[in-house]
C-alpha cells in the first residue's frame, strides 16, 4: 500500500491518530491506518451512544487490541448521529478497512471551526513517517 492510500486527502487528522471526513453538517470518525497498524490486531471497540454528547480532544471510546487498549479522542465537538454496529460482531473492520467499513462514529459537528486545527493529509503524513 503507498502512503497516498495510508493517508487519504480530503480527511482531517489528529495527533491522537483519528480521521474525520466531513459531509455537510456532518462527521464520520475512525483511526487512521496508522493507527491501526500500531494496535495490531482489533478485536474489541467501545464506542458512545447515539445521543451522545463529544467534547473535541476529550476520550470518547476505546479500541482494543492483542497489544494494547488505546482511547479514542473526539476530532471535533458534537452529538453522536450514528455508530458503526458492525464493528461488535467485526472490530477486525478497523484494521482491514480504517477510512470505509472500519469507521467508528458520526456526529454532528457544532463548530466547524475546529476543524481548522487538525491536519490535512500531507501534515499527518509528515508526522507519522517522521516518526518512524
Amino acid at each position: 500500500m503507498v502512503s497516498q492510500d495510508r493517508y487519504p486527502e480530503g480527511l482531517r487528522y489528529t495527533r491522537e491518530h483519528e480521521w474525520i471526513r466531513v459531509e455537510g453538517e456532518e462527521g464520520v470518525i475512525g483511526v487512521t491506518w496508522f493507527a491501526q497498524d500500531q494496535l495490531g490486531d482489533v478485536v474489541f471497540c467501545e464506542v458512545p451512544a447515539v445521543g451522545s454528547r463529544l467534547t473535541k480532544d476529550e476520550p470518547f471510546g476505546v479500541v482494543e487490541s492483542v497489544k494494547t487498549v488505546s482511547d479514542l479522542y473526539a476530532p471535533v465537538s458534537g452529538q453522536v448521529v450514528a455508530v458503526n454496529e458492525e464493528l461488535e460482531s467485526r472490530p477486525e473492520l478497523v484494521n482491514e478497512d480504517p477510512y470505509g467499513r472500519g469507521w467508528i462514529v458520526r456526529v454532528r459537528i457544532e463548530n466547524p471551526a475546529e476543524l481548522d486545527d487538525l491536519m490535512d493529509a500531507e501534515a499527518y503524513r509528515a508526522m507519522v513517517e517522521g516518526s518512524d
